[in-house]
């Protein structure tokens, strides 16, 4: 029996030495990886601010589908906005092509970019909060700081990933176009009813078209592999827990 409660107390003493090593030295060794990798991520929201010299650059980027030809176009993205935009569509009764354009004194915000990099800030922010000379004291303390810093990096991700659709009012209100919405028409889906000049037009058909942002899929990967290390530490510090059920860890 005392063999065995020794063997027990050295076991536990070991296991003591390692969580104290675990929490003093590989949390902050992940807390400065994750503050690399999201400081990379950053930098992909690069947006002007008031020390930027000159404008941001503009990227155009080509819309496509791979179900129809029937909408085609070139988008120009400046930082968070849309610029420019010139889009072609093939009527499907007659094949008559008509070309939309923005107008030349306005630009589309697309707030979800600059929700997600706000996301990241927040996130940076967290992690820089505890410095190298921060002594985590218990593994609840990191695993709160984790859950802390995946829930942003959770919300910068679905940001990017399902951004709001837009409806006929908000289109409408945005000065983009010159038509406004009729009746009760609130979705741009196939019955909505909107007025173009003196003519009251319904929706027929809807196509959704898409394009490529590089940029944006390596924010995606980065947020990708920030939420593993996140998870990763979690679970090393979860095993601890089974052998400290009795009291805090």
């Amino acid at each position: 029996m005392a063999t065995a409660m020794a063997a027990s107390a050295a076991e536990r003493a070991v296991l003591e030495e390692e969580f104290r090593w675990l929490l003093n030295a590989e949390v902050h060794a992940v807390l400065r990886q994750l503050q690399d990798i999201l400081k990379e991520a950053s930098l992909r929201f690069t947006l002007p601010g008031p020390s930027t010299e000159g404008p941001t650059k503009q990227e155009n980027f080509i819309l496509g589908s791979c179900g129809t030809d029937q909408v085609k176009g070139v988008l120009t993205l400046q930082g968070d906005a849309l610029s420019q935009a010139d889009v072609n569509l093939k009527m499907p009764r007659n094949n008559q092509l008509l070309h939309f354009a923005f107008r030349e004194d306005k630009q589309w915000k697309l707030q979800q970019i600059q929700d997600a990099r706000n996301h990241v800030s927040q996130a940076i922010y967290l992690l820089a909060n505890r410095d190298e000379s921060y002594q985590f004291k218990t593994g609840a303390e990191v695993l709160k700081l984790m859950d802390a810093v995946m829930l942003q990096l959770t919300r910068a991700r679905n940001r990017l990933t399902t951004p709001a659709t837009l409806t006929l009012p908000e289109i409408a209100a945005s000065g983009l176009t010159n038509f406004r919405p009729s009746g009760g028409a609130v979705l741009h889906s196939p019955g909505a009813m909107f007025e173009w000049g003196s003519q009251r037009l319904e929706v027929s058909h809807v196509h959704k078209v898409e394009c490529v942002i590089p940029w944006l899929n390596d924010a995606l990967v980065y947020f990708t592999v920030s939420l593993q290390l996140c998870q990763q530490l979690k679970d090393k510090i979860s095993v601890f827990s089974s052998y400290w059920s009795s009291r805090p860890f």
